[in-house]
């Protein structure tokens, strides 16, 4: 049975060097890497990392910006990270990704309460930086 509700499918984050951006992502973030062989091989033109069974992150090299051709202006986004991206986890796996970061040096925001979102209020939540400056917010909302 197909569900047709709107979810978020992936987001493209522009990175420097993509590779590095997928090491950082599974160590430090825990997520897990798709196409990196097949990225340094010449076979896809970016790999990724998948946030959940629907959602993924693609890390297109800055290079990329010449096939952004999909409308009018499409290249100039090219350098421009997103305001943020809000990963929602559950409590433990908050606490986790927090330990996680830390472990790896990476710097992490206080904690915040009852910060709106797609789910309402978080009980808490955090911001971080990856290596090429996009920001993500960490959250989780009361079980």
């Amino acid at each position: 049975m197909r569900n047709n509700t709107m979810r978020l499918d992936h987001v493209v984050l522009w990175v420097a060097d993509p590779v590095a951006a997928a090491a950082f992502y599974e160590t430090a973030v825990g997520l897990e890497p798709l196409g990196v062989a097949e990225f340094t091989e010449g076979t896809v033109s970016f790999p990724s990392v998948r946030v959940n069974e629907e959602t993924i992150l693609d890390l297109a090299p800055y290079t990329f910006v010449e096939r952004m051709r999909m409308l009018p202006g499409s290249a100039d986004s090219a350098g421009h990270p997103v305001n943020h991206v809000c990963l929602s986890l559950p409590a433990d796996a908050f606490d986790a990704l927090r330990a996680r970061l830390d472990e790896h040096g990476v710097p992490v925001s206080g904690i915040d309460h009852g910060l709106s979102g797609a789910r309402g209020d978080a009980t808490r939540s955090f911001y971080f930086r990856d290596p090429d400056g996009n920001v993500f917010e960490a959250r989780h909302y009361a079980d």
